[in-house]
């Protein structure tokens, strides 16, 4: 069955039924992004209870939970008391569907879909609980290299693989140089300037990325994410909203590194060395 959708014309689904679909299943996942962004920071079950104000507490209705449409509905107001509800929450439901449109219109109907739609929710996860919190969980950085692991078997396709063990192999040796790369330019820098260049979350969540898209997407990660972190680092300086000496959560930088390979970044990297 899936060999007939993957043979079908681009047209089959780039379908708007299908970009809507997309589009909405992102940003359902954009409503739970919410909920674990605001829970796990405080060890608090992602499941239970359901969502409530957290000013009155009241329970939100599920037609009130309808990811960006209930918050422009309700402008921007709770129900019951009508205390403001911050526009973060749509915001975040807008751009993780727009990350998962993005994803079907580039590996369009295909197993690359889902694997990296999973990516791209925890990349968000991580970096936003890093630029919130200043560390990344677990779960995202030792949880993606293992689920990374584990879908490169099912899926050798995420390393223009053709078996389970090729695809495993490739996922190990990403995963590795993500890993212990960061880690000796971290262990360097704190060597030469006696303090600490980032946190460990940043060298896990490297090896996560390694696991999903290989070793030659870490290099171009690096990249960019020091080109992203040093121009916008710069820009906020040069605005006052940041000090040049202010500890900078360098996650969300390379998770946008993930996403320039992600989106294009192999034919970057093609274009340049010719």
């Amino acid at each position: 069955m899936w060999e007939f959708y993957l043979e079908a014309p681009p047209e089959f689904w780039q379908n708007p039924v299908f970009l809507l679909f997309a589009y909405v299943l992102g940003s359902c996942w954009g409503s739970f992004l919410n909920v674990c962004i605001f829970r796990i920071p405080a060890e608090l079950s992602v499941a239970h209870p359901p969502s409530r104000c957290p000013k009155c507490e009241t329970r939100i209705a599920p037609y009130d939970n309808i990811p960006v449409i209930s918050w422009l509905l309700l402008r921007g107001k709770c129900r019951t008391c009508k205390v403001g509800i911050s526009g973060q929450y749509p915001l975040i439901e807008a751009l993780t569907g727009v990350l998962f449109l993005l994803i079907w219109m580039r590996y369009g109907f295909s197993w690359l879909s889902p694997v990296y739609w999973l990516m791209v929710f925890g990349l968000l996860l991580g970096s936003l609980i890093d630029i919130a919190e200043q560390w990344i969980p677990d779960r995202v950085t030792w949880g993606g290299i293992l689920i990374g692991l584990l879908l490169s078997a099912l899926v050798p396709e995420m390393h223009e693989a053709f078996t389970a063990l090729a695809g495993l192999k490739l996922s190990a040796i990403g995963a590795a140089v993500g890993f212990f790369l960061l880690w000796g330019v971290g262990a360097l820098w704190t060597v030469i300037f006696r303090k600490e260049a980032m946190g460990f979350g940043d060298v896990k969540l490297l090896g996560a990325i390694g696991a999903f898209l290989g070793w030659q997407a870490v290099l171009l990660t690096i990249f960019a994410a020091s080109l992203f972190g040093s121009v916008i680092g710069i820009g906020l300086i040069l605005l006052g909203k940041q000090e040049a000496s202010s500890r900078i959560p360098f996650g969300p930088y390379i998770a946008l590194g993930a996403l320039t390979w992600l989106f294009g970044g192999d034919a970057l990297v093609d274009w340049y060395l010719g």
